[in-house]
């Protein structure tokens, strides 16, 4: 299946662009293609799942909802689903 990857901030600059197009196992969840990305970026090893849980402090949507509302990182993926990964954001004064 082919999923739209969109990533922001220092996730942006460790897969170099936005938006990535990739293909995934039909049947896949959100840990497994978190799994997937630490593994192929350097920048994004063990800064996605810490402790066999969605890493604290990042937000993780598909299809512009929270998977923590929905089944964390046993959410099932679906052949041109959208899934987001927003780095912690500190700040402000």
């Amino acid at each position: 299946m082919e999923l739209e990857l969109r990533f922001f901030a220092t996730f942006r600059e460790a897969a170099g662009g936005k938006t990535v197009n990739a293909e995934f196992a039909d049947g896949s969840t959100v840990g497994d293609v978190l799994r997937e990305l630490e593994s192929t970026y350097e920048g994004m090893e063990g800064r996605l799942i810490v402790d066999g849980d969605l890493a604290p402090q990042i937000n993780v949507l598909r299809n512009g909802r929270e998977v923590l509302h929905l089944d964390g990182l046993d959410t099932p993926m679906g052949d041109g689903d959208r899934l987001s990964v927003f780095p912690p954001v500190a700040g402000g004064a």
